[in-house]
């Protein structure tokens, strides 16, 4: 929501004073100009030592993880505590995981975590996709608003959604998984409802509506990040990327039809069926709250190994055969 501010703003300074022939062009080179930078950020990004770890480059994960201690231990001024011995566990490294084991993990093993991550992402998108990409039709059609000063709006809504994520981030920690997930769910749901009704009577306008928008993605937002960051944490960390792959995908084809649904809502340019769109847009994210209430994880401050077990876990070091503390070591078969 950072490079959607920069982007809105991009857009007006082209769009409004530029000609349209040249504008338009301008701003659309403004993606392959950031997808260039990103080459420079990937290649400068260290890899994951649980990723290095699975592939049996147990040197370069020791390496990484004594050079995240160093700088803990440099910025603390404190010498950070070995790790026990019952922490470890022993782990076959392998180079891939086969499309069978991971519909077993995702659809058999944990059918639970799978209902739950779909939920989320699939309540949000539908969400996202119909409000976003209807919020210029719907100022321009009902409240009149120039094509030009849309963009305007879009700057106050894409604050407001990452504020959203930025301040109830870390609520996420302290008060738990499950308790904000279903409650940012919950509340986005409860607040786009009373627009909705709001917007049908006409007591709204064009500042309003968007005020009452950038409330509703004030929760919406940081539900709908942490349902991407559950995907990550609550399977096993071979599946994290896949995971993500899977529901994303899976999300993104019935986020598609929220635009269609909510454009022919808002080209019969009567609030009344607006409303209902609105009405049915929150029903959907209650959906999403209710099964995150239901079958959320508690997996705040929790190491990703504990949450899952890896699908190449061998066996979990016995606490009655270890000393009390060791050194926190990577083995060729073994993290900690």
């Amino acid at each position: 929501w950072g490079g959607a501010l920069i982007g809105t703003a991009a857009t007006l300074f082209f769009l409004n004073k530029l000609s349209a022939d040249l504008g338009w062009r301008l701003a659309f080179l403004i993606g392959p100009v950031l997808g260039l930078v990103i080459i420079y950020v990937r290649r400068n990004l260290p890899e994951s030592p649980r990723w290095q770890i699975m592939h049996g480059r147990e040197a370069e994960a020791e390496a990484g993880i004594a050079q995240i201690e160093g700088e803990v231990e440099a910025s603390t001024g404190s010498q950070l505590e070995p790790v026990s011995d019952d922490k470890a566990i022993e782990i076959r490294p392998t180079e891939k995981i086969s499309y069978v084991a991971l519909l077993h993990a995702l659809f058999k093993q944990y059918p639970g975590r799978s209902t739950l991550t779909a939920a989320l992402m699939i309540t949000q998108s539908f969400l996202y996709n119909a409000i976003f990409f209807t919020y210029a039709q719907v100022l321009t059609t009902f409240f009149h608003v120039p094509n030009g000063h849309t963009a305007y709006y879009y700057l106050a809504f894409a604050g407001g959604n990452l504020a959203g994520a930025l301040l109830l981030g870390p609520l996420f920690d302290i008060l738990g998984r499950r308790l904000m997930i279903s409650a940012t769910y919950l509340i986005a749901a409860v607040l786009l409802a009373v627009s909705a009704v709001a917007f049908d009577r006409g007591l709204l306008s064009a500042g309003t509506q968007t005020i009452c928008w950038t409330a509703v993605f004030f929760f919406a937002s940081a539900g709908a990040s942490s349902a991407y960051l559950t995907v990550s944490e609550i399977f096993p960390i071979e599946l994290r990327a896949q995971a993500i792959a899977v529901f994303f995908a899976l999300a993104q084809g019935f986020g598609a039809l929220g635009p269609a649904v909510y454009g022919g809502f808002v080209a019969s340019k009567k609030p009344h069926e607006l409303m209902l769109g609105y009405f049915l847009g929150a029903g959907v994210m209650a959906v999403g709250g209710v099964v995150a209430a239901i079958f959320g994880v508690k997996a705040e401050r929790t190491s990703l190994e504990d949450v899952a077990s890896p699908l190449t876990l061998v066996r979990k070091a016995s606490s009655a055969s270890t000393g009390a503390t060791a050194s926190p070591r990577l083995s060729p078969a073994s993290t900690h």
